[in-house]
């Protein structure tokens, strides 16, 4: 194996600086994980966005945040700005479970161990920051900072805070994708252009201080005014409201510049970009990445989130379902941006020439695996949509839905000589391709795909999300009935057994979430049982910012009617709905039969733990199915 220089990374310290022959540093990069050179990891994306736009560019990856902040002097002042990210995950959400508890780990630090980012790791990098360099503008970005722009609950503190640009006292904030905004604001940062002066670019957010005078139009942009920080703290149904028209804005073509008062300030957020065209989302992924974490941490242990796709190809971003528990399209909208087929290749060659690639790609997929370049017949429609969800609740007879594009690739992929195995790890939509739910299939290119897929491409199982069972729970959810979870299962099942293969479906269910009650729960349980499912691990809700399902669970009504939905919030409901996954344990037998017996539901109780023989209805699967934890 040859040995890459260090300067095919971006500098991580002084002494690489100085290899390059850089007397100062343009732009500093800090992060909360790890420096992975890879499209998957997005400080490397936007440190190589600014290589390509001739920036010199550091990173200062998980600094000691506790000592005398060694860490982010090592570079000095750099000439144009510092860019903050919290990492791939909202920090919170990288340290708690659902329960609040320390997690153990952390997936994006080498050995996987936990301990070297801080909570709410932007507002206090942040806040290093403007200390130690009052006068240098920091810029946000990341899934953290995006998905806290406005005033969102908090789940850790149990209490709303403001945007983030509050706290964290930075000078501006990129949300969602940010290739697009960062392009602009590089080209204005080398014309001398302060950020106080970068007011008219879309899918930015910054504060504006009313001591100074009034607000300034720009680019034509309508202004939508949402209730103050200070009302939504003294009414929840005034917070639920904003959140409608925030995930409203944020999915349009044509959106509209969003305030919001915060004390002697105005948060402002100025449109988004209109999705990446092909070209555009090329020349992020086609950029000069090692494709490996950077060499320092070479004596520290693997990066666990690095191990799991370092041999996987994202072919798509974005996703239209919609769900009400997640945040992708949050962050990374509802329209779908692929790459071309050429570019995908391309990066699948490029993984074949990896040291320890052994033939088998782990993951053709993206958010949802198969959404790849579906979109609007007549994109004239899309430009006029407002609706959240492309496929809730039911799927838009304007969204073209063919997998063959899809199809294509995989079978591109296989004829590669250099691939023995190519696998598709993300979980899949299933409800694209029920006929029954899904009428935009007149040419059977769902059934060639499914084919396809069952065939060559699963991985000894099969991921897909009905996350639960109840309709009004699913309704609330954005998520179609379970009645065509089974119509697929039987789908799945019959291409299975034509072509002798034994790969079981895994089903992901989330317990306790909004508009889930308990008996609904000891439902699920029970048609799962009766379907053959045995579950090991079920994914508990928990409220992240920027979802309905947030502002459901703090508010106690629904964002979009704001009518009262109930929701299990303490430890003793949460808990009480998850034992129902555990029908089979022995110690929580009867606990079941009292508690089913107490809301009078004799017919679950026998379902449940009344009949000890196998439970019959659907066809066994060959192995215990799970339900795992799933990235949202």
């Amino acid at each position: 194996m040859i040995e890459r220089p260090i300067t095919d990374w971006l500098p991580l310290t002084k002494a690489e600086v100085d290899k390059r022959g850089w007397d100062e540093v343009d732009i500093v990069l800090v992060s909360g994980d790890a420096y992975v050179d890879h499209p998957a990891f997005g400080t490397a994306v936007i440190g190589r966005i600014m290589e390509s736009e001739g920036f010199r560019v550091a990173v200062i990856a998980q600094p000691n945040w506790k000592d005398d902040l060694r860490d982010f002097k090592k570079f000095g002042r750099p000439k144009y700005f510092f860019g903050v990210t919290a990492g791939c995950m909202d920090s919170m959400v990288n340290h708690y479970t659902a329960n609040k508890r320390l997690r153990s780990n952390d997936s994006y630090t080498p050995g996987g161990e936990a301990g070297f980012r801080p909570d709410y790791a932007t507002i206090v990098y942040t806040n290093i920051l403007k200390q130690l360099y009052p006068d240098v503008p920091v810029l946000l970005g990341g899934i953290e900072a995006s998905l806290r722009r406005v005033t969102h609950y908090d789940y850790w503190q149990d209490r709303l805070m403001p945007s983030i640009l509050v706290d964290a006292k930075a000078d501006m904030l990129v949300y969602g994708m940010g290739e697009q905004p960062l392009r602009e604001i590089l080209k204005l940062a080398q014309k001398g252009v302060p950020f106080a002066s970068m007011r008219n670019v879309n899918q930015v957010a910054f504060l504006h201080d009313t001591n100074t005078g009034d607000l300034r139009d720009y680019n034509e942009w309508e202004t939508v005014e949402l209730a103050s920080h200070e009302v939504c703290l003294d009414d929840k149904i005034k917070y639920a409201a904003n959140f409608k028209i925030v995930e409203v804005e944020s999915n349009k073509w044509q959106a509209n510049r969003i305030t919001q008062r915060v004390g002697d300030q105005v948060l402002v957020i100025n449109p988004p970009f209109k999705t990446m065209e092909e070209a555009e989302i090329d020349k992020s992924f086609d950029l000069p990445y090692t494709r490996l974490p950077h060499p320092k941490y070479k004596k520290r242990g693997p990066i666990p989130a690095y191990d799991m796709i370092k041999f996987s190809v994202n072919m798509h971003r974005g996703c239209f379902g919609g769900c009400s528990f997640c945040t992708i399209s949050a962050h990374q909208g509802k329209f779908i941006a692929s790459r071309s087929q050429e570019s995908v290749l391309k990066e699948v060659d490029e993984i074949t020439k990896h040291p320890e690639f052994k033939g088998y790609i782990s993951d053709l997929g993206g958010p949802s695996a198969n959404m790849y370049k579906m979109k609007g017949k007549d994109e004239s429609i899309c430009a006029r949509c407002q609706s959240p969800s492309c496929i809730h609740p039911v799927i838009c007879s304007n969204l073209d839905t063919s997998h063959t594009p899809l199809t294509e690739i995989y079978k591109k992929v296989d004829a590669n000589p250099a691939i023995k195995k190519a696998f598709v790890g993300s979980g899949v939509r299933y409800d694209l391709l029920v006929d029954d739910f899904n009428k935009n299939n007149q040419d059977g290119n769902h059934d060639e795909y499914m084919e396809q897929l069952i065939t060559r491409h699963v991985s000894g199982r099969l991921k897909v999300a009905p996350e639960h069972t109840s309709d009004d729970t699913l309704r609330i959810m954005r998520k179609p009935s379970f009645k065509y979870f089974k119509s697929f299962k039987k789908k799945y099942d019959d291409i299975s057994d034509k072509h002798n293969l034994r790969q079981p479906l895994i089903p992901y269910f989330i317990s306790s979430h909004p508009g889930c009650e308990e008996q609904d729960m000891a439902n699920l349980a029970a048609e799962t049982k009766d379907l053959g499912f045995q579950l090991e691990q079920v994914q508990d809700f928990t409220p992240t910012p920027m979802t309905v399902a947030e502002v459901i669970y703090y508010s106690g009504v629904h964002p979009y009617t704001l009518k009262p939905v109930k929701t299990a919030k303490t430890r003793e409901e949460k808990q009480a709905q998850n034992r129902y996954f555990f029908w089979y344990k022995p110690e929580y037998k009867d606990w079941i039969r009292n508690r089913l017996t107490k809301l009078n539901r004799p017919d679950l109780l026998e379902r449940l733990v009344g009949n000890q023989k196998k439970a019959t209805g659907g066809k066994p699967n060959y192995s215990k199915n799970w339900s795992g934890k799933k990235k949202r």
